[in-house]
């Protein structure tokens, strides 16, 4: 049975806990594949349902979640590109000129082609490094300052040294992912990936943004990419996978079977790996013993690539930026919307999943904090090219949302569009959108906020964020 009050949008599906409203209800059939992947887990509370809820084929389970768990963990409840995430910047100077704009976005695209190049970026030591120390190897690589690395989830970096450190980490990783690992250190890359110049129109709590820097009429540079090549190999060698490229899944016919198998010390043990990691749905792997202490450490070291691997990519647009607009770039935060952390449920461990969905952790769980100790982490609400995006803080009430909000509005958007709801903006905007060839940008119209709103508005009347400016696109990659 649902309860459903329409002043508290949340909605209470017996084994769920749901956030939606009457205009964007969450889907029953993806309510239903969560629940059976979710159906033999020891969980830690019921599992969350946000605003953007929506299925990717590629995907194991939808979009939009977070799911805590007990004792061990499913590494299919997110996604196989951990640590793919979006990080905002502000630019320390004026609006650039169209032919200013040009410039970047041409930089980028030379630096970061689609398709990639082949060329190998760091050595099989970099990689290691990276996947041990995470930011802290990017800061010392690419002349990053403590400031960047406190504006970065975490550090820019999860600890390994209680799964075997470094010399575990070297044992531990297959000769062909760390050779792969080597190459496209830092991309932007097409498709739902982005590079976004914005505007700040609106700020909405002034307290909040004063802490952050932010102020109406400055320049926020917003990118959403992958964790790199390394995370795609973990992810695929420690769950089956719906989807892969060709290159990935040849790969993984060889590399799977003897980093699981041929290792095994036991029938018992071999029986286990093929039931965690070959096996299809959302297989768990308990943590205590040495299988869970391997696939934490795997997990750690695939967030730490990740870290590192959007950390280059950011030294580069500052690079970039200086060239073009004769400014600097200064980090607002950095943070993934694909991870597994362990963290305090009921005031217990657990190991909350968040697939499509950002941590929000407020201020009173960051204390001491060197960037977010009075605002809580910041996150990022984005709409699309053609709308309004946000920069929240953590609300009120954000645990009753295990602390995660929606990484995203998009099919909000699409609907409202879709439906009738939405439509162009009043007052007549566009994006210029430029695309990965060198062919002309294109203007596109666009549209009103309703959409972006509506995701916003579940958000902030079951007191999960709070909005601190409201910002407006005026050129993107993607």
């Amino acid at each position: 049975m649902s309860i459903f009050s329409r002043d508290d949008d949340v909605v209470e599906e017996d084994d769920l806990i749901v956030f939606d409203s009457p205009e964007i209800t969450a889907d029953s059939g993806l309510m239903q594949r969560l629940r059976d992947g979710t159906a033999t887990a020891d969980l830690a509370a019921p599992p969350v349902v946000l605003p953007d809820f929506c299925h990717k084929e590629k995907s194991e389970m939808p979009s939009s979640i977070a799911v805590a768990t007990r004792g061990a963990i499913r590494p299919s409840l997110t996604d196989a590109a951990l640590n793919c995430g979006m990080a905002l910047a502000v630019l320390e100077g004026e609006r650039p000129g169209d032919h200013a704009v040009t410039d970047f976005y041409r930089s980028v695209r030379e630096r970061y082609p689609n398709p990639p190049g082949w060329k190998r970026e760091l050595t099989k030591s970099e990689v290691l490094l990276a996947a041990v120390e995470g930011g802290e190897f990017a800061a010392a690589r690419f002349d990053l300052t403590e400031r960047d690395l406190a504006h970065v989830e975490e550090g820019g970096r999860l600890d390994v040294a209680a799964y075997g450190g470094a010399s575990s980490v070297r044992k531990e990783l297959p000769w062909v992912s760390a050779q792969l690992a080597r190459l496209r250190f830092g991309n932007i890359g097409p498709s739902t990936h982005f590079l976004e110049l914005q505007e700040i129109e609106e700020v909405l709590d002034p307290a909040a943004a004063e802490h952050l820097g932010l102020a109406a009429g400055q320049v926020t540079v917003q990118f959403h990419n992958g964790g790199g090549v390394l995370t795609s190999q973990v992810g695929e060698l420690y769950a089956r996978r719906k989807a892969a490229s060709r290159e990935l899944r040849a790969v993984m016919a060889v590399q799977k079977p003897l980093t699981h198998l041929a290792r095994s010390r036991s029938w018992s043990q071999l029986r286990r790996r093929v039931s965690s990691y070959f096996t299809a749905g959302c297989p768990s792997v308990p943590i205590e013993g040495d299988e869970g202490r391997r696939v934490m450490l795997a997990m750690r070291m695939a967030m730490n690539y990740g870290f590192a691997y959007r950390l280059a990519t950011y030294a580069q647009l500052q690079r970039f930026s200086r060239d073009a607009f004769g400014a600097s770039l200064r980090l607002v935060v950095d943070s993934p919307h694909n991870s597994i952390y362990e963290e305090q449920v009921n005031g217990e461990a657990a190991f909350v999943h968040r697939h499509n969905a950002c941590r929000a952790l407020p201020a009173e769980l960051m204390a001491n904090h060197p960037a977010f100790s009075a605002t809580g982490q910041p996150l990022l609400l984005p709409g699309t090219n053609r709308t309004s995006s946000y920069l929240c803080i953590p609300g009120p009430a954000a645990h009753r949302s295990l602390y995660t909000a929606c990484h995203g509005s998009g099919s909000i958007i699409s609907s409202f569009e879709r439906r009738g709801l939405s439509g162009q903006d009043p007052y007549g905007r566009h994006t210029l959108k430029f695309g990965y060839t060198d062919s002309a940008p294109v203007e596109v119209p666009h549209l009103d906020d309703k959409g972006v709103d509506e995701a916003l508005g579940i958000l902030v009347r079951n007191g999960l964020v709070r909005p601190v400016v409201r910002m407006r696109p005026f050129a993107v990659l993607t």
